[in-house]
């Protein structure tokens, strides 16, 4: 994930919190609400943080008012597209930055390991993806029966629902398409990531 660059790691948590506080309750923090929440000793660290934020543009700062904030311009998150992903038989997804998506409202919420595919193909229609959609993924190697994932099978990458059945020893793991006209893919796999979210763009 890519952030502005013009920001520190801890203005960017103090930029982060404020927007959080005002997206919930509808108003900024006071100054001795930010000191409480990062632990400071002084509000006068509170203080030089936001005025450093207010120099680089995201704060405008009111003097003598309780509620002193007002927020200019957002964190900004990128989410790099990495490629296409098949929702159909398996393709190869090279991993080469197609472009990035700004989701600044959920940028909070987003870690490093987060990236997006393009899904191409028909094998998911029947659980709301469809070609040209953006499967939201995050980087993991564990996932539960019922999970959407992107698998790697050989060299060549699939969007699918991830099935596990335990009985007794036994342990049967396959692939499985939202769409009746393709069958299961009973074949070794690798687990990239799971799908934790799908966007589409209507124009």
């Amino acid at each position: 994930m890519e952030i502005i660059k013009d920001l520190t790691a801890k203005q960017r948590k103090v930029l982060l919190f404020i927007q959080d506080k005002i997206k919930q309750e509808g108003f900024p923090p006071t100054i001795r609400e930010i000191a409480a929440s990062f632990g400071f000793s002084s509000t006068g660290t509170v203080r030089d943080y936001l005025a450093a934020l207010k120099k680089k543009g995201y704060l405008k700062i009111t003097p003598k008012k309780s509620r002193c904030i007002d927020l200019v311009r957002r964190a900004g998150f990128r989410i790099p597209i990495l490629g296409n992903v098949m929702a159909g038989p398996p393709n190869l997804a090279f991993e080469e930055v197609q472009g990035y998506l700004d989701l600044d409202d959920f940028s909070s919420r987003y870690d490093n390991d987060i990236f997006a595919l393009r899904i191409k193909g028909d094998s998911m229609v029947d659980a709301g993806m469809f070609e040209g959609d953006i499967a939201i993924v995050r980087k993991q190697s564990a996932a539960q029966d019922g999970d959407f994932i992107v698998a790697l099978i050989e060299d060549e990458a699939t969007v699918k629902r991830f099935r596990h059945q335990a009985k007794a020893r036994d342990h049967h793991i396959w692939l499985e398409p939202a769409n009746r006209n393709y069958q299961p893919i009973h074949k070794e796999f690798s687990l990239i990531g799971k799908v934790i979210g799908v966007l589409r763009r209507y124009v």
